[in-house]
């Protein structure tokens, strides 16, 4: 069973800029080394044991799907949950019709020199993005995220990952399938629109779809396709970002 959001995913052009402006918003960043696939990353850890992870390709990969998604702004591509079972759960999904991909070994040397392990498991299309894809670690996960995890403007977690799609329940099927509980109806009219809402853990994923076709969601999905489109952080009523800041995420 899907246990927790795990990290949401940041794609940036330039991973110093990213990691001056995160930190000019309040946050404690910190640099989290290369992956054997050609990127790096920095990463933001926050008190409820879930990370943001700013991601900037070192060369430019055409047919990567967040690549693809840099190129039409980046900012919230993707994102990653825990599970107890990362076998049965994929397999779960594949049951519900989403074509998960097969275990991909993964690593990433961080500045002091310590290579970090696991195993991944992505949903292709036309899925991918909309449902997680999903990680067990081989080295301890402790050290895969921050100890760091205190922040100025007062960012203690990750409450919701909103994703706009044209019809929520056909991607909820998924979530159902693993969770083994039903979706619940939700209005979010600050983004105009609605659709239903999974608990994974302590963490919400909202499927919202738009309520007109000329409202905010509706025109994101006309641009970026069906996709992340907002998370909402946990923290003092009183904070408050600036979305300059941060790299085109919402």
């Amino acid at each position: 069973m899907f246990t927790a959001i795990d990290h949401l995913v940041i794609v940036v052009p330039e991973l110093e800029a990213a990691i001056r402006d995160y930190t000019a918003a309040g946050f404690t960043v910190v640099r989290g080394g290369r992956h054997n696939i050609g990127t790096h990353n920095a990463l933001i850890a926050f008190a409820d044991d879930s990370y943001l992870e700013l991601i900037a390709f070192l060369n430019p990969v055409a047919e990567h799907p967040w690549y693809t998604a840099l190129e039409k702004g980046g900012g919230i591509i993707d994102f990653c949950v825990q599970t107890d079972n990362l076998v049965d759960d994929a397999e779960a999904m594949r049951r519900a019709g989403v074509a998960m991909g097969m275990l991909t070994p993964m690593t990433r040397e961080r500045p002091d020199g310590y290579r970090l392990s696991w195993v991944l498991s992505i949903p292709g299309p036309p899925l991918n993005g909309l449902v997680p894809f999903l990680i067990k670690d081989n080295t301890p996960r402790a050290e895969r995220v921050p100890r760091e995890r205190s922040h100025r403007n007062g960012v203690t977690g990750i409450r919701s990952l909103a994703i706009a799609v044209e019809d929520p329940s056909l991607t909820s099927a998924a979530y159902t399938r693993v969770l083994g509980r039903s979706a619940a109806p939700i209005q979010r009219p600050e983004l105009d629109g609605a659709g239903v809402r999974l608990m994974i853990g302590a963490h919400a994923v909202d499927l919202i779809a738009p309520s007109s076709p000329e409202g905010r969601l509706a025109d994101w999905i006309k641009v970026r396709g069906q996709s992340p489109y907002a998370a909402t952080l946990a923290g003092p009523a009183s904070a408050r970002l600036d979305s300059t800041l941060l790299c085109h995420a919402r």
